[in-house]
């Protein structure tokens, strides 16, 4: 275990704190786990999220996102929330209990949350129209959703109506769409595209199954192993979209954007995703992933973030958790056919 002391020597107690639980296995009441326990409040990764907390629960628009994702509270407490259950915090912690109490006193009556005013009057960025915009998007609901389900409120009665609103959007081929918008699925852009789905968007596809994957029963249910084998489906692999999304979590690069949130296909993501479904290694298209994903590794055992060395360590955490994650829970695999896929196929030429 090469990569042993080098998170153990972390400066973060919250890394340090989740590789002893997590993949060490150590129980909540050892000595070195509860000490770290109490330095985790004083993590800099957390006194920054916890500084921006309003007097209501919520966090400040734009104080911690940008974009489409911080036009406003809902969206930067989900995210808020989501950053504080990837470093270890739960429904426990006074600063989350009031984030989530906040955001389900913003739920609607049929689980969901209202759409962001930018996206529901026209295309993301743009100015308010006149036209008619998106009345519905599966994101709307999987953000708060992810936000409440990594800090432990999956199945809570109020998150359960969320899981049953965000799969009643479901398309019949599995996918979830980019919204609608006067009655009729919304357009979808190349680079979300799936290779198996007319209509399904990969974004929100993305953010739908991530939820289903925080959820203690309903990660290894088929709605969520179908979503997986859509997302595998684009065989793409890209070295520098790797560990984004951790880079995110632990703030070191910059929450932005809504339905372009999912625009890099960042494979450590899907690696936490096949071990949280129950992949089984016998799948050939997870084979391939690993390979991948194992070549990245760099002499000392880590997984290198170049543009942001400091996710390193996180990276490398991240990944082995998912290693040991799908040594215990895989037991499916795809009968999916593979299929060449470009996201911008080219086209013949007439003449």
């Amino acid at each position: 275990m090469i990569w042993t002391p080098l998170l153990l020597s972390d400066p973060s107690p919250c890394l340090r704190w989740l590789v002893l639980r997590h993949l060490f296995q150590y129980p909540e009441d050892h000595a070195e786990v509860v000490e770290l326990s109490g330095l985790r409040e004083s993590d800099p990764l957390a006194t920054e999220i916890l500084a921006f907390q309003e007097g209501d629960g919520s966090w400040k628009p734009y104080a911690l996102s940008e974009g489409g994702a911080g036009g406003n509270r809902i969206l930067s407490t989900a995210f808020a929330l989501a950053r504080l259950g990837y470093l270890g915090f739960d429904c426990r912690h006074p600063a989350v209990a009031r984030g989530a109490a906040y955001l389900f006193a913003q739920q609607r009556e049929d689980g969901s949350w209202p759409l962001p005013a930018q996206v529901e009057t026209g295309d993301e960025g743009s100015e308010p129209s006149s036209r008619e915009g998106y009345s519905m998007m599966p994101l709307q609901t999987a953000f708060p959703l992810r936000g409440l389900a990594a800090c432990g409120y999956a199945a809570d009665p109020r998150a359960e109506r969320a899981y049953d609103w965000l799969l009643a959007q479901r398309l019949s081929d599995g996918a979830w769409p980019t919204g609608m918008a006067s009655g009729v699925y919304g357009y979808v852009a190349g680079y979300r595209r799936l290779a198996h789905s007319r209509w399904g968007c990969r974004s929100n596809t993305t953010g739908s199954l991530i939820c289903l994957g925080l959820h203690p029963s309903r990660r290894t249910s088929p709605e969520a192993r179908r979503a997986l084998d859509l997302l595998l489906g684009r065989e793409t692999q890209e070295e520098s979209a790797l560990g984004y999304e951790v880079a995110r979590l632990v703030g070191a690069e910059r929450v932005r954007g809504f339905i372009t949130f999912f625009a890099r296909f960042d494979l450590a993501l899907i690696l936490n995703l096949c071990s949280r479904v129950g992949v089984s290694r016998e799948d050939e298209r997870l084979d391939a992933l690993l390979e991948f994903v194992r070549r990245q590794q760099g002499p000392y055992g880590l997984w290198e973030y170049p543009t942001r060395p400091q996710v390193s360590r996180w990276l490398t955490f991240d990944i082995l958790r998912s290693l040991t994650h799908l040594d215990e829970n895989g037991d499916w695999f795809s009968l999916e056919p593979r299929t060449p896929f470009q996201t911008y196929p080219r086209h013949p030429k007439r003449f």
